[in-house]
């Protein structure tokens, strides 16, 4: 008994102690950004985002995120873009729930965005990733919504695709994972960039 006690209290130190101390440590020391949430601060020091973590714009002229999956603990209900409840939809691909889920979203982001009723559709568009909280989206779902949130701003296509070319993430490596670009980031400099864009003459 005293041995088997003396072991559960040596892990519990080593593996909940230690270990957690030692590599959050390393990981400051080295990713200090990364490891502390890449948050995003404004100049009072309030927090207003982070680059990992999905929000969800909705306003026309502001690019969109991909759907999310979050939901209660419970499961009773969405709470979409909450980074206190990530997770993902767990339905199958083949279900009829999922079918119908994505065939009204895809419709509902061709309506949104004005275009033809056969216009193919990215797959992050119209589905959740496994946390419910990605904060990318593909280069294609982004060049789709270029003609709306041009239209809400009053702004030239032009402008907003090479804004796009400018912030999007090539391939970690060269090899991992496609080019996508950073939703947060992207409305940031959008907004950035309007307001250095002098208003139309009426």
């Amino acid at each position: 008994m005293r041995q088997s006690l003396m072991a559960t209290l040596f892990l519990m130190v080593v593996c909940g102690v230690v270990y957690p101390l030692v590599v959050t440590g390393i990981a400051r020391l080295l990713f200090p950004e990364p490891a502390s949430g890449s948050l995003l601060a404004s100049g009072d020091g309030t927090i207003s985002g982070s680059w990992l973590i999905a929000q969800g714009f909705q306003k026309p002229k502001y690019f969109h995120p991909r759907p999310s999956a979050a939901l209660t603990p419970d499961g009773s209900g969405p709470l979409p873009y909450d980074a206190a409840f990530s997770s993902p939809s767990n339905v199958g691909p083949d279900t009829k729930q999922e079918i119908k889920s994505v065939t009204d979203t895809a419709n509902a982001y061709r309506k949104e965005n004005g275009l033809p009723a056969e216009t193919p559709v990215p797959v992050d568009a119209v589905t959740a990733s496994g946390s419910g909280l990605d904060p990318d989206i593909s280069l294609a779902n982004a060049l789709l919504q270029v003609p709306r949130v041009a239209k809400a701003r009053n702004i030239d296509p032009s402008v907003l695709r090479a804004l796009i070319d400018r912030v999007k993430d090539n391939p970690q490596f060269g090899f991992l994972g496609t080019r996508r670009v950073n939703v947060l980031r992207l409305n940031l400099a959008l907004d950035a960039l309007t307001q250095t864009i002098p208003a139309p003459a009426k």
